[in-house]
């Protein structure tokens, strides 16, 4: 184990801090949506829009956020990173933070965090055109943070490895050149460094266009175009947010089960896999597009099939040989890092079944929608950053599962499992989503749900209330 405390500690932690602060605000914002869809909560549609809006926004863009230090931190492990651009990087993500929430609660946009094109121009009097502005220009801002960021992980990696190419290990599965294979990490790395520089790039493009058109309405854009280009960068995002944060897992459980964590060719072949799969699959989002070309559609819904493979192979299978025998002692952390890797494995199967032409036809536009992506987030991507957070604070020893973060441990799982599921039984009833307003007979539902997701909330509190107690208390850093 390591007992100094890394350069990139003092960040990283501060990040982390933020992120399970915004974690909590954003569930909280979920609970008043679906209590307001149980009837318990009177909310005015306007504001339940702007609450979707930045729940939506808020969630990915932590995502994105967490999962980005938690790869920094392991990078650092490896390379000779510049810490004064993650600074600048949050920098500029706190700066659209402050955009975003701006438009949102005091300009009153509502358009829905995937700002669809030409939606944000087209308020019917609910916002004013700087709001709409003023909400990409902070979705610009944060993109701009984190190609530095990329920028500068993607430099030290060339500069360290020789090539992306060669980082990605493929040079040792494919020129058998063993004398310095990549550890899990950097391959991680530099696959999300492409996919996400390619995403980032072309949403850039799509808000800069639709800015544009905001300031000078006769500028047009091809509708079909943005909305290719906002799902690409959407869809690829959210993905990295998870394959950012998935390297705690290669690195944190080790150190639990005594086996370090391998590059073999299988694991090269499965992020190679990865890369291109994870850029080719957002056609699966546009199934209702008729005059999307009908062989993007058919590939949107092949891919979809596969792209669950190297993830089952890569990280949940090897998670179990590592597991099997190790005696693994089980804390918050290790038990949280485990459940995030068969919550994202499981969250694979509703998401490929809605990606299949003839079930998104009549599923698309329902609960199924949200009930497969709160999967991969809530039993996913927050509990592998909830599961860090643990660790980075647990002290010298290793600690036992007991007391409260074993009640809040225990009050998350069941509070994400049973949501998930009254959203996806919901889904498979017809029960649409993202209405303010339910009738009657599907308030059951959403008081059920509202009831699950109180119980995400108190898990959560728990969470950050001890990151935050045990950050503030002297202990080993690791």
């Amino acid at each position: 184990m390591q007992t100094e405390l890394p350069p990139q500690a003092g960040a990283v932690k501060f990040t982390m801090l933020i992120s399970g602060a915004v974690f909590a605000l954003m569930m909280v914002l979920g609970v008043a949506m679906r209590a307001a869809q149980a009837g318990w909560l009177p909310l005015e549609a306007d504001l339940f829009y702007q609450i979707l809006t930045a729940h939506g926004a808020g969630m990915v863009g932590t995502a994105g956020l967490s999962g980005a230090a938690i790869l920094w931190y392991f990078a650092g492990r490896h390379l000779p990173l510049n810490h004064g651009i993650f600074w600048g990087f949050i920098g500029l993500f706190l700066a659209g933070v402050i955009a975003i929430l701006t438009s949102i609660f005091i300009g009153g946009y509502a358009g829905g965090w995937t700002f669809l094109f030409p939606l944000p121009a087209q308020s019917g009097g609910v916002w004013e055109l700087w709001s709409a502005a003023l909400f990409m220009i902070g979705y610009t801002l944060i993109g701009v943070g984190f190609l530095l960021y990329y920028l500068e992980l993607g430099l030290k990696i060339i500069k360290r490895y020789g090539s992306l190419g060669k980082a990605l290990g493929w040079s040792f599965v494919f020129a058998g050149k063993t004398d310095d294979v990549p550890p899990p990490t950097i391959v991680a790395a530099a696959a999300v460094t492409i996919f996400n520089s390619i995403g980032i790039i072309l949403g850039a493009a799509v808000l800069v266009a639709s800015l544009v058109h905001l300031l000078i309405p006769g500028f047009e854009v091809d509708a079909l175009l943005a909305k290719n280009l906002i799902f690409f960068f959407g869809h690829v995002f959210i993905n990295a947010a998870i394959y950012m944060a998935v390297v705690a897992v290669y690195e944190i459980i080790p150190e639990y089960t005594g086996r370090p964590w391998k590059t073999t060719k299988v694991f090269v072949l499965a992020w190679t896999a990865i890369l291109f799969f994870v850029m080719a699959v957002y056609w699966h989002h546009l199934l209702q597009d008729v005059v999307m070309p009908p062989w993007m559609l058919v590939i949107g819904q092949l891919v979809s099939y596969f792209s669950g493979i190297p993830l089952l192979a890569v990280t949940a299978f090897s998670l179990c040989i590592y597991l099997r025998g190790s005696g693994i002692r089980w804390d918050l952390a290790s038990a949280l890092l485990v459940i995030s890797v068969i919550g994202w494995s499981i969250g694979s199967i509703p998401a490929t079944i809605d990606g299949m032409i003839t079930v998104n036809k009549v599923m698309h536009n329902t609960q199924w929608v949200p009930g497969h992506f709160h999967t991969y987030l809530l039993l996913g991507e927050v509990a592998m950053a909830f599961g860090f957070m643990a660790w980075l604070v647990r002290g010298q020893q290793t600690a036992t599962l007991t007391g409260l973060d074993k009640a809040a441990f225990i009050t998350y799982v069941a509070g994400a499992i049973g949501f998930v599921l009254v959203f996806l039984v919901s889904g498979a009833s017809s029960i649409p989503r993202r209405w303010a307003v339910h009738f009657p007979e599907w308030m059951l539902q959403s008081q059920i749900g509202t009831l699950f997701a109180i119980l995400i909330v108190l898990g959560t509190l728990w969470f950050v209330l001890a990151y935050t107690i045990r950050l503030v208390t002297p202990r080993r850093e690791m």
